[in-house]
């Protein structure tokens, strides 16, 4: 069976369990390829894409990244630009979380 193979692994490896939307998050968050980013959010369930949502909003409140945020917020009151991706849904993208915490650190958007 192979469940029953995975968890002897797993446990041979001293992890204690496989969770699988945790896997499809970090795959997302680690993907640098387009099509491997397009396929992996248009796969996604619903609970996959709320873990990889939590993901990356905690990997975005580093203090590194929550600066980034805030200057695009201040800068998008005196300038306009856009972000760009590969994602055909934007509802299962990035994108949309991006556009969430720009709003949420003061952006003004067009």
């Amino acid at each position: 069976d192979v469940s029953m193979n995975m968890r002897n692994l797993l446990r041979k490896m001293g992890k204690k369990s496989f969770r699988p939307g945790n896997a499809a998050a970090m795959l997302m968050l680690n993907a640098t390829s387009p099509e491997t980013i397009k396929l992996g959010q248009a796969n996604a369930s619903d609970s996959e894409w709320k873990t990889f949502a939590r993901k990356y909003r905690a990997e975005m409140s580093t203090p590194e990244a929550r600066h980034d945020l805030e200057l695009l917020a201040a800068l998008s009151h005196m300038a306009n630009f856009s972000v760009g991706c590969y994602c055909e849904n934007e509802a299962r993208c990035h994108r949309s979380i991006l556009r969430e915490l720009l709003i949420e650190n003061g952006a003004k958007l067009a």
